[in-house]
């Protein structure tokens, strides 16, 4: 397929151009390197079957083009990173509604189809409520919990669930055809820590011997998927029709503590780094809420792509110890 990824210089994008190139697939990048980075497809630049866009999906009259010409289309394009959406809360919001908005004009006037990607953070706070085997874990169809809409926390997760309901009435209103997913704590080589990601900024910290930072209490619980599984799942969903006008979870059913977690990055890294606790009205400002929990339940998109994860926490840190070193090394 001809395959057109909005925001493809980013962590995810770049990871699933390098995984299409492989499969045989033409891919066409589109991005204005706000939070992607020109390096993560610098490798790709050479390829006879990569094209790089720069530009901005807001630009009707660069995008529709792009959208002619392929045969799928993955929306990735949008703000990422706590630290970023707290910072730049217009731009977030702003960004999030007019880029989808305009990749789905364009959907609909060439009739392609689309993923769209969403986020985890939509649903907001987890209610206790556990799984059988006593875990908790959230299922595409549970109810959202969020805060004031004077926290900017929420801005990110309400924005993201209305391009939610905007791809929804799309499909309603125009018959589209479009598959939404929820990406959950994705994580691998190439992340960048600038914008809050928890594991390559502790990996960073660990092998400079610096102190690893924990906001608030570390008793947060969290799920991390490598980037590995998160292009095949992706793959999978876009080589299945069936999946049209559903949501899906992507991540992984298992969960930690960020407190947790930091021990294991310093054990595995042989760091003597310390610990220390930031309040978050420290690191975020005040008013700041925390999501306890947020784990996938991730047998919706078993049952319709037979997708498995294939990687554990350990095969993610590996990576990315690994490529942090090299880093540090040039």
């Amino acid at each position: 397929m001809r395959v057109l990824i909005t925001g493809g210089a980013g962590f995810i994008g770049s990871h699933l151009s390098d995984f299409l190139l492989d499969a045989g697939h033409t891919v066409t990048v589109i991005d204005n390197y706000i939070t992607g980075s020109r390096d993560n497809v610098q490798h790709l630049t050479s390829h006879p079957e990569f094209t790089l866009v720069e530009g901005d999906v807001q630009t009707v009259e660069l995008l529709n083009p792009l959208v002619a010409d392929s045969d799928y289309v993955v929306h990735l394009a949008a703000p990422v990173g706590v630290k970023f959406i707290m910072n730049n809360p217009v731009h977030t919001i702003l960004d999030c509604v007019h880029s989808t908005e305009t990749l789905l004009e364009a959907i609909r006037k060439y009739r392609k189809p689309v993923l769209i990607a969403s986020t985890s953070e939509i649903y907001g706070k987890h209610l206790d409520i556990l799984d059988p085997d006593g875990k908790q874990r959230l299922k595409e169809e549970d109810y959202r919990i969020e805060g004031s809409s004077r926290n900017h926390r929420w801005a990110y997760a309400n924005v993201k669930s209305l391009t939610e309901f905007l791809t929804f009435a799309y499909i309603k209103q125009y018959q589209i055809q479009a598959v939404i997913t929820r990406f959950f704590n994705t994580a691998g080589p190439r992340q960048r820590s600038e914008y809050g990601m928890v594991i390559p900024n502790f990996v960073q910290s660990a092998l400079k011997g610096e102190t690893l930072k924990i906001y608030g209490a570390g008793n947060q619980r969290r799920s991390f998927i490598h980037i590995k599984d998160t292009v095949q799942a992706i793959e999978k969903l876009m080589l299945n029709t069936e999946v049209f006008g559903e949501v899906f979870n992507v991540g992984n059913p298992d969960e930690l503590s960020i407190s947790a977690l930091a021990e294991r990055i310093i054990t595995l890294t042989g760091s003597k780094s310390g610990i220390e606790h930031v309040p978050y009205a420290t690191a975020y400002g005040e008013g700041f809420e925390e999501m306890d929990r947020r784990t996938a339940d991730i047998s919706k998109l078993h049952l319709f792509t037979g997708f498995e994860i294939g990687s554990d926490l350990n095969d993610i840190l590996k990576d990315v110890i690994q490529y942090e070193k090299i880093k540090l090394e040039k």
